[in-house]
């Protein structure tokens, strides 16, 4: 059976561009597009949404991830019902609580971000169900806020790492997204998720990056930076990642970013959160996790727009 396949595109060149990468994901089958949200550190995500919208026709399109800090969540449901207007019906909305790379460069202070993606939550679905909302909150408030063109359905899905966000997400969303996710630890993620669901229709979306030659691995190495100082705990203790490395990797990224950090991440990690291995090996490990984690999305991370075309092109091969 094929596993439905999804790819998150990092907008970092113009909305055209980026929306040809989508255009092709669509022509091969995969069934979502997520956009990454990174503030000022790449082009606007609802812009390059909306370009994406207008030249596709059944890909399902929306942030992945966006956060409660950079826009006031009223912005964003309005971004996200005029973008499922555009679309005919295909925006949904991916939510989580905001890493350093996006939130760092602004400034923004990630007070009690679970409460604040709790809060994001429970009042966007109100106003997507055309109720007048009213709240008093630490990080944003409403004040009869209404919102007269939105599709009540309109799916949430959450992303995290912590055991908080993932009971919540289980109990609240339509669905989750497990990014870069210690593979010892996948199935209990997956497995907290299915028990707060409680049997409801819920999708489990896994991402993470597939490599073949050592310049892939070494772009993992590159991503897991500001990933892994923001790991939980139990993600460090498995690694054995101090608390001295996490500060010299985030000095590294704050200084020159996840490239100029990349060496202070041993290689050996890589294989803890990424498919590394020939093709066959990919596609074996793939279908693995897969099968063996209840998943019901495989998600590819696009980071650079230049080598997208042969990365979605590589993994819908190793598709089944």
């Amino acid at each position: 059976m094929r596993t439905p396949l999804s790819v998150n595109l990092m907008p970092d060149a113009p909305p055209g561009q980026v929306a040809e990468l989508a255009q092709l994901a669509e022509q091969l089958g995969f069934v979502r597009c997520w956009v990454y949200d990174e503030g000022v550190t790449t082009r606007d995500v609802y812009v390059t949404l909306a370009t994406i919208a207008d030249v596709t026709d059944r890909i399902l399109i929306g942030p992945g991830i966006t956060n409660p800090f950079v826009r006031h969540p009223g912005a964003t449901a309005s971004a996200i019902a005029t973008l499922d207007e555009l679309s005919g019906g295909r925006a949904f909305l991916g939510l989580g609580s905001g890493g350093a790379l996006t939130l760092g460069p602004l400034a923004v202070d990630r007070a009690r971000p679970l409460a604040a993606v709790r809060d994001m939550t429970d009042t966007l679905r109100r106003l997507f169900a055309g109720e007048r909302v009213t709240h008093d909150g630490h990080a944003f408030s409403f004040a009869d806020a209404h919102l007269d063109y939105a599709r009540a359905d309109i799916e949430i899905h959450l992303a995290g790492r912590g055991g908080g966000i993932t009971r919540y997400g289980g109990e609240a969303a339509d669905g989750f997204y497990l990014s870069y996710i210690h593979k010892d630890l996948l199935g209990s993620h997956t497995a907290a998720l299915r028990t707060a669901a409680a049997g409801r229709p819920f999708t489990i979306t896994y991402s993470t990056m597939v490599a073949s030659t050592d310049e892939e691995i070494d772009a993992i190495r590159a991503q897991l930076t500001f990933r892994l100082v923001d790991s939980p705990g139990e993600v460090k203790e498995l690694l054995g990642l101090d608390e001295e490395r996490a500060e010299q990797i985030r000095a590294a990224v704050r200084s020159g970013g996840p490239d100029a950090a990349a060496h202070l991440v041993d290689p050996e990690w890589v294989e803890s959160f990424a498919i590394v291995g020939t093709p066959d090996d990919c596609a074996s490990e793939l279908h693995r996790i897969v099968h063996d984690n209840d998943i019901d999305e495989f998600q590819i991370p696009v980071q650079h727009i230049d080598s997208g075309a042969a990365l979605i092109e590589r993994v819908a091969a190793l598709a089944f």
